[in-house]
């Protein structure tokens, strides 16, 4: 896999957004503990992207896309109990999740990469 830097990762460019658009989903959510829970896991998922990438060996981008991908699954937890407690739309977490599920594979598919390599 071929790239120069994280920013020209489709995966890095999709989380993101993802956590940009969790950010402005709850900007006005009251429940401050659960806002920093669920925008620090969101805010995670891009930055172990990035932080992996440039690191010097490919193990360790892969220990890193670990720690995105168990990120991913944490907002989308998230995104679950912030329909249910009322602090998002349901139709609009449920799409975030769908998001989240689409990030979870593209990284799951670039560890697979990278371990073959």
């Amino acid at each position: 896999m071929a790239y120069r830097s994280f920013e020209e990762l489709e995966v890095w460019q999709l989380a993101r957004r993802l956590a940009t658009d969790v950010y402005r989903e709850l900007a006005a959510c009251r429940d401050f503990g659960f806002r920093d829970q669920i925008t620090r896991a969101a805010c995670s998922i891009s930055s172990n992207i990035a932080e992996g990438s440039e690191r010097l060996h490919a193990s360790e981008f892969v220990q890193f896309l670990g720690y995105a991908k168990g990120s991913a699954g944490e907002t989308r937890n998230q995104l679950y109990l912030a329909a249910d407690l009322g602090y998002m739309n349901p139709d609009r977490a449920e799409a975030l999740r769908a998001d989240v599920r689409r990030i979870g594979a593209k990284l799951y598919a670039l560890i697979r990469s990278l371990q073959g390599s």
